[in-house]
């Protein structure tokens, strides 16, 4: 099993990172396989809602995104960190989810997803709930730890003195492992959930 973790922070190495190195850990010790992509310092465009990826099936701008699609395809689990900026997701990374869940049409359901965030203070809670958004709207079960999934710190590396923090990242990793080998039983005895046509209402006629 396969786990893809994505580090929507600039800094290459700070509280984000703390807080996915500790998650990774165990899904090591769990041998769940993962990886790691850096996506906060990049130069990432947001979606123009051209509607090219409905033809062509990938994005029209040819990056990072495109790059992912196939791993994101691949895994039983993303998780998504990112820093609180002003109680929201770095921006970049916004970008980034909005244009790979868009322009991938492969079928999401049951894949699991956890979000966890850092901050000085304040804005988790808030950040947690809008990265949660990306996995709910396509049928993504979301792992749940021991307290929202989130890390404090200011300066970089502060959150490896967050001892709860980093407790409740490792709650959360052997949390997600459960779900995702129960799932992967599920659907070997039981298959996926049946799927209606999708019913699609628009407010104006």
């Amino acid at each position: 099993m396969k786990v893809l973790m994505i580090n929507g922070s600039p800094r290459a190495n700070g509280n984000t990172d703390v807080a996915l190195h500790e998650m990774q850990q165990i899904f090591e010790k769990e041998g769940i396989e993962t990886e790691m992509i850096h996506v906060g310092n990049k130069d990432i465009r947001g979606c123009i809602a051209c509607g090219t990826c409905a033809g062509k099936g990938k994005c029209v701008f040819d990056d990072i995104v495109n790059e992912t699609a196939a791993k994101f395809e691949a895994c039983d689990g993303l998780v998504i960190g990112s820093p609180v900026y002003y109680a929201s997701a770095n921006a970049t990374l916004v970008a980034f989810l909005t244009r790979l869940f868009y322009s991938t049409h492969f079928d999401k359901t049951m894949k699991v997803g956890a979000s966890v965030v850092a901050a000085r203070r304040g804005g988790l809670s808030a950040t947690f709930d809008e990265l949660n958004k990306f996995f709910t709207i396509c049928g993504m079960p979301v792992a749940s730890g021991q307290y929202w999934n989130s890390v404090h710190g200011r300066e970089p590396g502060e959150a490896a003195q967050d001892a709860e923090g980093l407790q409740s990242m490792r709650t959360l990793a052997r949390n997600m492992t459960f779900l995702m080998k129960s799932i992967a039983l599920g659907r070997k005895e039981y298959g996926l959930p049946e799927k209606e046509p999708f019913e699609r209402t628009n407010f104006i006629r």
